[in-house]
């Protein structure tokens, strides 16, 4: 099939979340011996010469630049209408001339979409079948963050989320298909009462690359492991140094907590000043981190789809102590793969007994990386994904016999 692709994020180098999902799909389908054109977004020239590794996974990539004070200005110019203003934000009209270029002067056997964000430069295409993978349904994050902001914030953030919400429901009725990351996220597109056609394949983790590690954990050391640029990463944490951290030195007075992710905020720098945290910042490689950790905790209460940084902990046989909300995106059983709690008393409880006990720690290393291998791996996620396609371009090819 030839196949035009397009995301939010230029999908490589695939060192965060928004571009791991989009390049492993376009490895696999380039794979697969089908002919995959990217287009996405650009924000820097350092951001287009990384971009540029994309070249040997695809046919054919094009891009469209975006600056942040233009894009903010789209932003605020959809504040009085119905569009999302993110969608401004994610808006390049060279992107939307290089889309029509493209649309015009090849066929295409399929259209893909990764993040309703993008959606708007084919949403009106028509004569070839299309799918939009959701991912996660963003305006249930956006109205999430509302009960965490302040007054006029969480009004802003309502209004947002309130605005994707119609979006999403008209998005889904244009695709020929809309997908999800997980289960749950799935139901929550079914309960939009669309009509569309759904379904949802998972993230998967290379276990390869994240692999346990030769040298001895750090009995007194754990981690978190996130960009802290990003607002859910910001309020984990912050709540966990102001309740869990204190309770768990008082019990282990020798306890270090290594917060590891790039862009920290002055309010996350300054987490750094308590006694025994240490705030990294952006490295080069999260491994040793996470290798060197006697378990990762990431206690998020704002979640949507699945949080990449359990999957690749677990396939480095490290294990989480998490939330109900997070654990929600990982296909594994709390209390046999991971450890689940979600308050103050119930996550220190949960870490303690991890340092406390190596056999425990042990097990749980052994049977999360196996759940990973089993239940994550990329390879098995891409063949539910064939299928899905398989399904849609089925149902396409018939209606389109029918109504000849």
């Amino acid at each position: 099939m030839n196949i035009l692709y397009l995301c939010h994020r230029f999908p490589f180098p695939p060192k965060r979340g928004g571009k791991i999902r989009p390049f492993n799909m376009i490895r696999h389908f380039s794979a697969s011996g089908h002919q995959v054109t990217v287009c996405s977004l650009l924000r820097s020239e350092a951001e287009a010469e990384e971009g540029r590794g994309i070249a040997p996974f695809c046919a054919g990539f094009a891009s469209g630049s975006v600056r942040e004070p233009l894009q903010m200005a789209r932003m605020v110019a959809r504040l009085p209408l119905l569009t999302p203003s993110s969608m401004g934000y994610f808006y390049s009209p060279e992107l939307a001339a290089k889309v029509r270029g493209l649309l015009a002067s090849q066929t295409w056997d399929l259209i893909f979409v990764h993040c309703s964000s993008v959606a708007q430069y084919v949403e009106d295409v028509q004569g070839i079948p299309k799918i939009l993978d959701f991912g996660d349904m963003d305006s249930q994050k956006w109205l999430e963050y509302a009960h965490y902001k302040p007054w006029p914030l969480s009004w802003g953030y309502t209004l947002e989320g309130s605005k994707l919400l119609r979006a999403e429901k008209r998005l889904a009725r244009k695709f020929d298909l809309c997908t999800a990351t997980t289960r749950a996220e799935r139901e929550t597109l079914d309960g939009y009462a669309t009509g569309a056609t759904t379904d949802w394949f998972p993230n998967g983790v290379d276990a390869e690359f994240f692999s346990p590690g030769g040298a001895p954990y750090e009995p007194e050391t754990i981690s978190f492991i996130g960009r802290m640029d990003y607002y859910p990463n910001q309020e984990c944490m912050q709540r966990f140094c102001d309740q869990v951290w204190p309770l768990l030195r008082q019990q282990r007075p020798a306890l270090q907590l290594l917060i590891v992710g790039a862009d920290p905020s002055p309010e996350m720098k300054k987490l750094g000043d308590l006694p025994g945290v240490t705030v990294t910042g952006s490295v080069p490689d999260v491994r040793p981190f996470v290798r060197r950790s006697a378990l990762m905790v990431a206690p998020l209460a704002i979640a949507r789809g699945t949080q990449n940084k359990i999957l690749e902990a677990m396939a480095m046989g490290v294990p989480v102590v998490t939330s109900s909300v997070a654990a929600g995106g990982v296909d594994a059983e709390a209390g046999h793969h991971l450890l689940v709690a979600d308050d103050a008393a119930a996550t220190a409880q949960a870490v303690l007994k991890l340092l406390a006990q190596p056999e425990e720690r042990r097990r749980l290393a052994e049977a999360g990386r196996a759940r990973m291998l089993s239940h994550h791996a990329w390879a098995r996620s891409m063949a539910r994904l064939d299928d899905i396609i398989a399904g849609c371009t089925a149902r396409f090819a018939t209606s389109k016999e029918l109504h000849a």
